[in-house]
Parts: C-alpha cells; structure tokens; sequence
C-alpha cells in the first residue's frame, strides 16, 4: 500500500498529464479576493482598520485562514491542478503575497509571482502569479490610472505581462481593477472610463504592430460588460463579427442574467469581473484558441451562502461590513481555458 505522499505525487502527475500534456490546454483565472491585507501598519497607506486593534480586529489567525481560503480556491478552479495564470486584486503588498504562495497548498505548484506597488490610496494593488512550467514572462510593466481631472485621487495601476504560453505562443495580458462606484455610479463612472480610454490605447497599440497579436484582458471593472466604459470606450464586443482587431467580452452572455454573476447588490447579480480577448484568440490565426470561445464563473458550493433577505445565494464573504464571517470573498472567480492545438 503506498503512503499518502506517494499517492499524491501520483495523482498530480496524472492530473498534470491529462490536464497540461497531451491536449495542451491552460487555465487562466482572475479573483478580487476582497482585503487580503497582512497585520502590520504601514504608515504610507491607510491599512489601519486591517491592524489587530483596528476596527476590523484583524489577527494573524484571520490573516493565515483568508490566506488559505484563497489557496483553496485557486486549486479549486483548476480542478486540483492550479491554474498557469492567475491575475488578482485587492493585495495589499508583496509580503502578502510571499505567504499566498509558499506558505500555504499553493507551495507544491510552483508558482512565480509578479506584482508592483501602486498609488491606491488603501494601498491595495493588482498582481500575476504564474507557474514556471506552463508561462514564461518576456516583459512586464505597469499603466499608471493618473486622473487629469482629479489630480488628488488615486488608484491601481493596470499591470501588463508579455510573456509565452507552453513555451513558445506569445500572449499579452492586462490586469485590471478600473476604481470603484463608491460615491456613486454618476460621480465615478469618469475615473472607469478614463481607465477604459487608457487601456483601448494600450491594446490599439499592440494591434498596429500585429492585428493577430493575442490579447487576454481580466479583472474587477467595477462595471458590467454592457456598461460604457466597457461596451463603448474599451470596446469589448459581445460575440465575434467577421472582422479583425477588435476585442470580445466572453463574460457578456451573464450579464442579461440577474440571477447569476460574480458578486450581488441585493437581489441583483452584476459581472463586474470579466475576460476579454482579442478576435485572434478566437479565430484561429494563431496559435492559442480560447476553448469553447467562452469564459466561466467559478461557483462551487462552498463559495456561497444562502440569502435571507434577497432569497437564492450570495458570495460567502470574509466581511459583512465590520462584522468577521470567515467566508472567502465577496467576489466570485472566473476562468478562461486556452488551448495549443496540436500540429
């Protein structure tokens, strides 16, 4: 009878050659994974409510469980085999980040990260983890988001990664987490669009140099997929036409669903975190195909409570206001398979 270990290490070689070998095909996900702050006060940003005498009451208990609630669910998407990519916000630091990987499951999938400190004046910012094996970076930077019409407010950077998948397919990616409605959805929708207007211009770019460039775009808009900052600044188009250089949105087909998206405001579901893709990531003209030309919400039972005033489900979240619940976020995941097709 062989030990737990040696069982293990059999199931994720087999695991790993169904899911990543013959097939070639790659998970990539993207999660708010709501505050994942450490415990420690940073005097630079305004992380006092996440401090163990602090509002929230936030100790290194609370600190190691949310650490390895995300864990779980990020093996949880990639059905017990990690995904290659996952974008992330709402990190405060790099500490934080440190511990995600290599103190908690995460450890045995060998995970890299990428991530820059960004003006957000909570001090959260956007991240990269990826898996050595499947993504190799070329070149990363930030976007700064600097209002010209606020000049005191600021913000996450949009994080830009170019890199290979399998080795050898180039992809570029762009993580996002555009500012919130808070203040109201009048007020804030210029800071979204503005976000919106800087990234078309990135992507723009990209499509002068080469129109089949590959282009994967994730994250927490604050907006839905029929919003304008997303539908008519950044241009991401419900479904394919026959053209090219354009964008898609592959989470459009949620949004006329208020029963079901990636977080609830009362009664109503909304798709705030989203996967958009460049049309050469759907018609075949390179070498990465996104499968089923879809994207999905990650839903699992576990990540869901019951709601008793609004009736159904609602994302089971660490915080309900102040009150400590435990749960995981108040954002669900979403993930987007690519394939290689073999020769």
């Amino acid at each position: 009878m062989l030990n737990i270990k040696a069982q293990f290490i059999i199931l994720m070689y087999l695991i790993s050659f169904s899911c990543f070998g013959q097939d070639q095909s790659y998970r990539l996900m993207f999660y708010n994974v709501e505050n994942l702050f450490d415990t420690k006060d940073d005097t630079l940003k305004n992380d006092d409510e996440f401090l163990p005498d602090g509002e929230r009451h936030w100790d290194t208990h609370k600190f190691y469980k949310k650490l390895n609630n995300t864990a779980r669910v990020i093996i949880g998407v990639g059905a017990w085999n990690a995904p290659a990519v996952v974008g992330l916000c709402e990190i405060e630091n790099r500490f934080v980040l440190n511990q995600l990987v290599y103190e908690t499951p995460l450890k045995n999938f060998g995970y890299s990260i990428i991530h820059h400190e960004s003006p957000d004046w909570r001090g959260i910012d956007v991240a990269m983890l990826y898996r050595k094996d499947f993504f190799t970076p070329d070149t990363f930077f930030t976007i700064p988001v600097l209002f010209p019409f606020d000049l005191n407010s600021h913000t996450r950077d949009i994080l830009y990664v170019k890199g290979r998948l399998g080795g050898k397919d180039t992809l570029h990616i762009f993580i996002n987490h555009w500012p919130s409605r808070y203040g109201g959805y009048l007020e804030t929708q210029p800071k979204r669009e503005f976000a919106a207007g800087l990234l078309k211009h990135r992507v723009d770019s990209l499509f002068r140099v080469n129109p089949e460039n590959g282009i994967l775009i994730m994250g927490d808009f604050n907006d839905g997929p029929s919003d304008e900052s997303v539908s008519k600044i950044l241009k991401a188009l419900p479904e394919p036409i026959d053209s090219c250089c354009y964008l898609v949105n592959l989470m459009a087909y949620y949004d006329a669903d208020k029963f079901m998206g990636t977080l609830k405001y009362r009664e109503n579901w909304d798709v705030f975190d989203q996967v958009i893709v460049s049309s050469g990531l759907l018609d075949g003209s390179i070498g990465i195909v996104v499968k089923a030309g879809k994207a999905m919400i990650y839903q699992p039972d576990f990540l869901l409570e019951k709601d008793e005033r609004y009736m159904g489900n609602k994302p089971f979240r660490t915080f309900y206001g102040f009150e400590y619940l435990g749960g995981f976020s108040d954002h669900l995941p979403v993930y987007v398979d690519l394939e290689i097709p073999t020769k």
